[in-house]
C-alpha cells in the first residue's frame, strides 16, 4: 500500500509515572480503596456493539468510576456511525475506535499507512486538528479483517495458509468456498484489499453470504473452505479453525480511546495515565483471550472487563 505523506502527532502529554492516577488509591494496605483524581469530572463512555469493544468500554467506566469520576455507562450504543456522531455531537465524551476506521472512514483518505505508529500519529494528529478529537492510546493487538481456513483444508494444505496460497486453493478447487459478511465483498477495506494484494479474485460462485458467528461455527463444521474473520476474535483459538497468515494485505486496525477534546482537558494527565495504561495492557493474545471469555465462556462482559482491572492494577 502507498505510504502516508510524512505527518507526525506532536509528543503527547503522558503522566510521568503511573502514581499520577494511582497515588489517590490509598495507602499500600488497601489497594483496592477508590481514588479521588476525578472528583467532580463528569464522563459519557460509549463503545460499538460488538464484545471487544464492549470490553473496552466497560473497562474505561470501571476505571474512571476508580477515580471518583460521575460516570454515564452508554457501552453497547450501536455501530461505527452512531458512536462517531454521538461524539462529535457531545452526547458522548468518549469510545474505543481503531486507527483504520479513523482514517479511512471519518477522515476520508485512503492508502492507510501498514505501520500502525505512523497510522496513529497522522490519524490522531489530523483528527484533532479538523474536529477537536483526541486519539489517546494506541494498542499492541490489531484487530483487523482476516480469514480462516477448515480443519480440513489445513490438514490438505500440510498447515496455514497464507494470503497467496488460499486464492490458489480457492481458483484450483471449484468446489472450495468462501464465506463472509454480507457487507465485507463491497467494503473498500475488505475482500478488494485481499484480491489486490493476492492478483486473483474470488469467483461469485464460490463466495457465501453468512451471519458473523455462523462463519465460524460453519468452517469449522467444513461447511465452509475459509471463512472471513476478525484476527482478535477468541472464537479462533476455540475452536478448530486455523488463521491464514497475511503478510500485509489487510488495513491495521489498532485500538485507542477517542475523547472529546475539552472533557479530556478537565483532567488531561489523569485520564491519559488511565486510558493508556488499559491500552497498552492488551497485546494479541490478551484481547483474544478476553474476547473468548465472553463469547465462549458466556462470562458477562463487565466481569471480565473487572477482572483484567484488578489483574493489571487499575482497580
Amino acid at each position: 500500500m502507498a505510504a502516508l505523506r510524512t505527518r507526525r502527532l506532536a509528543p503527547l502529554a503522558i503522566a510521568a509515572t503511573a502514581g499520577l492516577v494511582l497515588a489517590a488509591c490509598g495507602d499500600d494496605d488497601d489497594s483496592d480503596a477508590a481514588g479521588d483524581a476525578l472528583d467532580g469530572v463528569s464522563v459519557t463512555v460509549g463503545s460499538k456493539d460488538f464484545t471487544e469493544n464492549i470490553l473496552l468500554g466497560e473497562m474505561l467506566v470501571l476505571a474512571l468510576e476508580n477515580e471518583g469520576a460521575d460516570v454515564t455507562n452508554q457501552v453497547n450504543l450501536g455501530g461505527t456511525v452512531v458512536n462517531r456522531e454521538s461524539l462529535e455531537n457531545g452526547d458522548i465524551d468518549v469510545y474505543p475506535e481503531y486507527n483504520g476506521t479513523g482514517w479511512t472512514v471519518h477522515l476520508g483518505n485512503e492508502d492507510p499507512s501498514n505501520d500502525p505508529t505512523e497510522l496513529y500519529e497522522v490519524t490522531a494528529e489530523a483528527d484533532l486538528d479538523e474536529n477537536g478529537i483526541r486519539w489517546v492510546g494506541t494498542s499492541p493487538f490489531n484487530n483487523t479483517y482476516g480469514f480462516v481456513s477448515s480443519p480440513e483444508a489445513t490438514e490438505e494444505n500440510g498447515g496455514a495458509f497464507d494470503v497467496e496460497s488460499m486464492f490458489e486453493y480457492v481458483n484450483d478447487n471449484p468446489d472450495a468456498s468462501v464465506c463472509m459478511e454480507s457487507e465485507f465483498p463491497d467494503r473498500p477495506d475488505g475482500l478488494v484489499l485481499f484480491e489486490e494484494f493476492a492478483g486473483s479474485e474470488i469467483p461469485d460462485d464460490q463466495q457465501q453470504i453468512l451471519d458473523t458467528g455462523l462463519i465460524y461455527t460453519e468452517t469449522e463444521a467444513n461447511a465452509c473452505t475459509f471463512g472471513e474473520v476478525f484476527t482478535t476474535d477468541g472464537r479462533i483459538e476455540a475452536l478448530d479453525i486455523t488463521l491464514v497468515e497475511d503478510p500485509g494485505a489487510a488495513i491495521l486496525y489498532n485500538v485507542s480511546y477517542t475523547w472529546d477534546d475539552e472533557t479530556y482537558q478537565e483532567a488531561a494527565e489523569t485520564l491519559e495515565d488511565i486510558s493508556v495504561q488499559i491500552i497498552d495492557s492488551l497485546d494479541q493474545e490478551t484481547m483474544a483471550s478476553l474476547n473468548a471469555q465472553v463469547d465462549v465462556d458466556g462470562d458477562p462482559a463487565e466481569d471480565v472487563a473487572q477482572a483484567h482491572l484488578e489483574e493489571i492494577g487499575l482497580l
